[in-house]
């Protein structure tokens, strides 16, 4: 396990934890992906099961709350509060990490929509939307095609879900990285620390109210949850002496549980409550969980049951290809559902295999994915970090 101290000059620090962390939200939305039914009803045998399935949306909060956490820790740990190195620079550290395994998935997705539509014209063919339910869809047109090169396919609500669904997400957190060192850290610079949640969320639910939801597909409230991550980063390792204090005198651990409840309880759909609130209580309750767990380790501290999950070297593994199985997963469940709808088997059988099919050809083909389009393109740093070596 990586040692942190409280050398904060120190030009790098490595949190295992978020890669887990990382790791285990990303599988948890493969799981969240597959659709286990072969009609309107699952087998009551996976009822419970399924319904322990619907909180993806709190593995994409822990991902945008996580981007403000690392994003955030050399500014935190700096002397100046500045970026290190120059903007052109951090654009190109950015894009180098995103863009080329993100236009890959695009292509691949792509291809395979052109595929079946090539099937469809000159084959008797027919594409069946039951059995090709999921995260992937071959139906898709050139307008769709086109906001995605340029990543404004979040934008509408007719686009953002369309080729590739789960890559919306890329596409807000493409834009919420421009806007951290134009916006955000001048914002936390002059103002402080809680101006810049408090006018984030300002800006994100203004539309909900007041413009008649303009925008709301790109989910523009998590930018004010990304400044969660960016406080938690602050709290835990500023040397602001308000902070120290703020960070040495609550209890992180318990505020995490508090909020993760409250954030269970109004995701309830009879409350009627906007998914805003309940994503902003679970982007606290990941904040609280990131300051408890770094401040554990920085004082050195017995790990507790959560930390020994996230530092699991499995967890780990699986964080050092998590954007890869994050892109590729859509296709590959919706086709291996495609597969297993036209076998005679039963419904039982057919969440069996789904479940398990699915996510161990998710693994396989998002590991491959990562070697050949993901890892060449990391930095020397990242690029040290590998599966073998983690789990051996």
């Amino acid at each position: 396990m990586t040692k942190v101290t409280d050398k904060f000059t120190e030009k790098r620090v490595h949190l295992p934890y978020l890669d887990g962390l990382r790791g285990l939200a990303s599988l948890y939305v493969v799981l969240v992906h597959v659709e286990p039914s072969m009609s309107d009803q699952l087998p009551l045998l996976w009822t419970l099961f399924f319904r322990t399935m619907k909180y993806g949306a709190f593995s994409v909060i822990s991902f945008i709350v996580l981007s403000g956490y690392v994003l955030m820790m050399p500014v935190a740990r700096s002397e100046n509060g500045q970026l290190s190195g120059s903007l052109i620079n951090y654009i190109k550290r950015r894009s180098r990490r995103i863009l080329p395994p993100y236009y890959m998935a695009l292509f691949f997705s792509i291809l395979l929509g052109l595929f079946v539509l090539a099937l469809e014209k000159f084959t008797n063919f027919q594409w069946n939307e039951v059995a090709g339910i999921g995260s992937f869809s071959p139906k898709f047109n050139f307008i769709d095609v086109l906001t995605h090169v340029f990543l404004v396919h979040n934008l509408s609500d007719t686009t953002y879900t369309t080729i590739n669904s789960p890559m919306w997400t890329v596409a807000t957190e493409w834009q919420i990285y421009f806007l951290f060192p134009l916006f955000l850290l001048p914002i936390w610079r002059r103002l402080g620390l809680l101006s810049v949640i408090i006018i984030t969320f300002a800006i994100g639910v203004t539309p909900i109210y007041l413009l008649n939801g303009l925008f709301e597909s790109a989910n523009p409230w998590l930018l004010g949850i990304f400044c969660l991550g960016m406080a938690a980063a602050d709290i835990g390792f500023s040397q602001k002496p308000k902070l120290v204090a703020l960070r040495n005198s609550l209890p992180w651990n318990r505020l995490a549980i508090i909020f993760t409840c409250i954030a269970f309880i109004t995701e309830w759909r009879r409350l009627n409550l906007h998914i805003w609130i309940n994503q902003s209580f679970a982007g606290l309750a990941f904040a609280c969980l990131f300051i408890s767990l770094t401040k554990s380790i920085i004082d050195g501290k017995p790990p507790s049951i959560v930390l020994q999950i996230l530092q699991h070297p499995w967890a780990i593994a699986l964080g050092t290809f998590s954007y890869s199985l994050y892109l590729t997963h859509g296709p590959v469940l919706v086709f291996v559902r495609y597969f297993l709808f036209h076998l005679p088997i039963s419904p039982d059988m057919f969440a069996a295999a789904s479940y398990l099919l699915g996510t161990i050809m998710s693994l396989i083909i998002a590991y491959w994915f990562y070697l050949f389009f993901e890892r060449p393109f990391m930095s020397n740093f990242l690029k040290k970090r590998k599966v073998k070596d983690v789990v051996s």
